[in-house]
């Protein structure tokens, strides 16, 4: 099995949170970010031996670990954090690797390169600075990098809108979605694939659902086009009913497994035994190295460093 979507703070990402005085920081385990209420981390999720230890009880090959991109890292301009997440995560035992970030105030597709040539399975890009269509124009180098190298992109969640009077789950559940469903119109609209042929894009939180309204697009005189096979979206979040409804529109094999985990689990998708090994293995594997299994393309699932 193959997670494509997990968060874990290695203890140099830690540190250094710790050693900020503005958002994001963390004071002990409490959390504060510029734009969402105090949030108390469990200290045991990001426990790398017990983490482990979940990933082989799950039988989990390859777990891939990203940036929390709500907290606004990408635009602080602290190099030092960056380089702690970049440090802390490249050294993560098996079975998990990680996704790269950088830093938007000052892209460099150099730097990303280096990364996606020393470990890093491809590269994260928040989704609120890709959701519109000149959004996506402006990151055309670091997107022809990643295609060049043959590494995939994962769209996740940004910084949420400060709302004061909103409960714990509002981000995640209106902002975030909201973000990926902006993300995904405007790789549409911008013509994505007409300067990218070859780049491979997820969108985690099944974009937040944006497949589902290709009959609104229809209606309002868009068109979705042909079944894209390098645009993914995870399943993170969500259950039986999401799934099934994107996998409705994009196909069995544009869905790949990914957890959220520590935030959330592997949940049930009920869609068959054959289904959820395409969903677990096959089709996160052709998303993080362009090929099917058993292609013969060496991975780091199959013990290759």
């Amino acid at each position: 099995m193959i997670d494509v979507h997990q968060h874990l703070w290695p203890a140099e990402f830690v540190d250094r949170l710790r050693a900020r005085d503005t958002p994001p920081y963390l004071d002990g385990w409490t959390l504060h970010t510029a734009t969402e209420a105090p949030y108390e981390i469990d200290p045991a999720a990001h426990e790398i031996g017990k983490r482990v230890a979940i990933e082989q009880d799950a039988g989990t090959t390859l777990a891939v670990v990203s940036l929390s991109s709500p907290l606004g890292i990408e635009h602080l301009g602290d190099r030092a954090l960056l380089d702690a997440w970049h440090t802390g995560a490249a050294a993560l035992p098996a079975p998990f690797k990680a996704w790269a970030s950088v830093d938007l105030r000052e892209p460099d597709a150099g730097d990303v390169e280096s990364l996606l040539g020393s470990g890093f399975l491809g590269l994260q890009l928040p989704a609120h600075v890709l959701g519109t269509p000149s959004g996506w124009g402006a990151h055309g180098d670091l997107l022809a990098t990643a295609e060049r190298l043959n590494k995939p992109i994962l769209v996740h969640p940004g910084t949420a809108r400060p709302v004061d009077d909103a409960p714990g789950w509002w981000a995640p559940v209106v902002d975030y979605s909201s973000q990926l469903q902006a993300a995904w119109w405007a790789w549409h609209a911008y013509g994505g694939r007409r300067d990218f042929p070859r780049l491979r894009l997820c969108f985690v939180a099944a974009a937040g659902l944006a497949p589902v309204h290709h009959e609104r697009l229809t209606a309002r005189g868009g068109r979705l086009g042909t079944i894209d096979p390098n645009l993914y979206v995870d399943t993170s979040s969500y259950g039986p009913q999401g799934i099934d409804a994107v996998a409705r529109i994009l196909g069995i094999d544009q869905v790949v497994h990914g957890t959220d985990r520590p935030y959330a689990g592997i949940t049930d998708h009920r869609q068959g035994d054959a289904a959820t090994a395409v969903i677990r293995h096959d089709n996160p594997h052709r998303l993080l190295f362009g090929v099917s299994p058993g292609a013969g393309t060496p991975s780091p699932e199959r013990g290759v460093q």
